[in-house]
């Protein structure tokens, strides 16, 4: 009975992070028909970091030193900034086109690595993906006349993509600083300043003087309110589980079943228009990826890749 018990939660844990996070460029989406991007995000994570915070506390976490504080924060003010310019970017291209571009970030994770002092140099098999999954880009937004579809908004890539590279950098800094020993409380500290961060660069940006809360269309308020609850919490929830009672290189599958989760969802759901060109490019960059989290599964000191939110080695919530 207790095996069975395991064995179910963990299932349910992974349809958490391949559903959950695959739904929430839809949701983020809908969400910014009505709400500035900057804004969503300061509420919404500022909002879960309090609640972790609070659950870091009763599970007694350890109160992290400076260094670990430090960490955490600026970590935080990455993976807030890279979700935020998802919203940003959802402005101009489809919810669908921007989970593909951010499946990207294992490529730019690969690259930053190898570029650090005493960084690692990626071998055959992750150069090979990293090359694939670079000419998925390509093929996603090269010229109209390169397949068929109309071409992809550039402004609008780039966005997603800036956000891709910001992530890795979060994801790759934590991992060579000190940081609190409590998973909950590191991600508490990080969706705390990162949202404290993007607040400050939505007021900066004039979102909050042109913001009127009377304004926010229903759709807009659930679909944040399914970020925090849904994204934020119980898919880091799943997440954190997951890492404890399965592999790393098993829990990061969700970086490549998410952009296929978006694509479907922004179709379906979303009415955004699919064609030939976003299904070959999907194809080349989830092989990319999925080349990549194979070679790095093997690997003795690997840790799983990042995908919209943050985790003890940064993740998309």
């Amino acid at each position: 009975m207790a095996l069975g018990s395991t064995r179910s939660r963990v299932i349910a844990a992974f349809i958490a992070i391949y559903l959950i996070w695959g739904s929430t460029y839809l949701a983020i989406r809908f969400a910014i028909e009505t709400i500035p991007p900057f804004t969503l995000s300061a509420v919404r994570f500022a909002l879960a970091g309090l609640i972790m915070l609070a659950v870091a506390k009763l599970q007694g976490a350890e109160r992290p030193t400076f260094p670990q504080f430090r960490t955490a924060a600026i970590v935080g003010a990455l993976l807030m900034l890279a979700n935020s310019l998802v919203g940003v970017a959802e402005k101009r291209i489809p919810s669908g086109v921007a989970a593909l571009l951010v499946a990207t970030t294992p490529l730019f994770m690969v690259m930053l690595e190898w570029s650090r002092p005493n960084g690692r140099r990626p071998t055959v098999l992750v150069t090979l993906g990293l090359l694939i999954g670079l000419a998925g880009v390509g093929v996603l937004v090269g010229p109209a006349s390169f397949g068929e579809g109309g071409a992809i908004d550039l402004i609008g890539a780039a966005t997603v993509v800036l956000g891709a590279f910001a992530w890795s950098s979060g994801a790759i800094y934590s991992r060579h600083a000190p940081r609190p020993t409590s998973a909950i409380m590191m991600t508490a500290i990080q969706m705390l300043a990162g949202g404290v961060f993007v607040g400050i660069l939505g007021v900066a940006l004039g979102e909050v003087s042109s913001f009127r809360l009377a304004d926010v269309s229903a759709r807009s308020a659930w679909a944040w309110l399914y970020l925090l609850i849904f994204g934020s919490l119980i898919g880091f929830t799943a997440f954190v589980y997951l890492l404890r009672v399965s592999t790393p290189a098993r829990v990061a599958t969700y970086a490549y079943i998410n952009p296929v989760v978006a694509v479907i969802l922004g179709w379906l759901i979303g009415h955004e228009a699919v064609n030939t060109r976003m299904f070959v490019a999907a194809a080349i960059i989830v092989a990319g990826v999925a080349i990549i989290t194979a070679a790095e599964g093997r690997a003795p000191q690997s840790m799983p890749k990042p995908a919209p939110g943050t985790t003890p080695a940064p993740e998309r919530t």
